[in-house]
């Protein structure tokens, strides 16, 4: 595929008629596959927005609820730091946290494969139980299929989550402003790389686990020191660069981050230098994103790092009035580069 003036150099195609695994990948295929599918089939007023979870309210005087779904296909199951248990749990948990939601309830539905280990499914359920307790949610209803032997890949779960959210509490994915600064609660990239680590069977002098964790209590401690965050993110499928992206679309700004400043395990870094991986791409499941006036943002990095799961805190960034729409890198040489959201899938499977 080719574009007239740009001669020969060849672009992403986008004009699939299956689906590819870069349709679950987060990036531009999962946009358009929600873009001119699903939202055409189903967008109602509450869909559009396209945050992390629904806000609806609840008729006069019911109050708002945060709605949220997601489904997980880990492969392998069991991994450095947790299992797909304890994945879905947190995920879900963490979707309703940044929309500014207090997590209450889970419903979980399970696709079993025949000849699955009731051992595994044990310690599955196990690891979801004591996710649960750590985010201060209840599961409360689910439901169990079974499939055929070979015709799935041992187990997929997929949790639904509701939430309540503080009258007055009001986040939203198109509230930056140009000014405003760009913080992430921790070090990127290492849940991806200690999912490739173990399919690849890469090993490194220390033991790299998935940051997977609940992060409802670090939410509401950032929510209530510094009331006035515009919007919170947690960087999943697509990492840092897609949360970023979809920043600047849904707030018609720029982003501009400093190489520098992005916190990055020395171990992850080396591995995506070896395995050609560039770690604003990589997941995360334990860590988040905030958009926050430029006078609070030093007060709020320090109330992060306070907070067991924000020590490794950093400021990265800031809001811009230029190229809406775009995010820009100031490299470690002093360069700028654009930093798009991916066409496709850099690692399938890894949520």
């Amino acid at each position: 595929m080719t574009i007239k003036g740009f001669g020969d150099c060849p672009v992403p195609r986008t004009d699939y008629d299956r689906i590819l695994l870069g349709h679950g990948s987060g990036g531009r295929l999962t946009a358009d596959l929600i873009g001119k599918l699903f939202l055409p089939a189903f967008g109602g007023a509450n869909a559009t927005a396209l945050e992390d979870s629904a806000t609806l309210t609840l008729g006069e005087g019911g109050g708002r609820i945060a709605f949220t779904t997601d489904s997980f296909v880990v492969r392998p199951v069991f991994f450095p730091g947790g299992d797909i248990g304890r994945l879905a749990v947190c995920g879900t948990v963490n979707d309703l946290a940044v929309a500014g939601a207090t997590p209450r309830f889970l419903a979980a539905a399970f696709i079993l494969e025949e000849g699955l280990p009731l051992a595994d499914l044990r310690k599955i359920a196990a690891s979801m139980r004591a996710a649960c307790d750590e985010a201060g949610v209840e599961l409360v209803t689910g439901d169990t299929k079974v499939v055929d032997r070979g015709k799935g890949d041992q187990v997929f779960v997929t949790t639904t989550g509701v939430g309540v959210f503080p009258p007055g509490r009001s986040l939203s994915i198109r509230n930056a402003r140009p000014g405003d600064r760009i913080l992430v609660s921790g070090t990127i990239g290492d849940h991806g790389v200690a999912i490739l680590s173990v399919r690849e069977g890469i090993e490194f002098e220390t033991v790299l686990e998935s940051d997977v964790a609940p992060l409802a209590g670090l939410a509401d401690t950032m929510l209530t020191a510094c009331p006035s965050i515009r919007c919170m993110r947690d960087p999943t499928r697509g990492g840092l660069a897609g949360v970023l992206n979809e920043l600047a679309v849904a707030s018609k700004v720029g982003v501009r981050v400093t190489e520098s400043k992005l916190p990055v395990r020395a171990e992850v870094r080396a591995a995506c230098e070896m395995l050609g991986l560039d770690p604003v791409y990589v997941a995360n499941e334990g860590k988040l994103v905030a958009v926050v006036p430029a006078d609070d943002a030093e007060r709020l990095l320090a109330t992060v790092r306070k907070h067991p799961l924000g020590r490794n805190a950093a400021l990265i960034g800031t809001v811009t009035d230029g190229r809406a729409g775009f995010v820009t890198m100031e490299s470690l040489v002093g360069g700028e580069r654009v930093v798009p959201v991916l066409a496709g899938e850099q690692m399938p499977r890894i949520c």
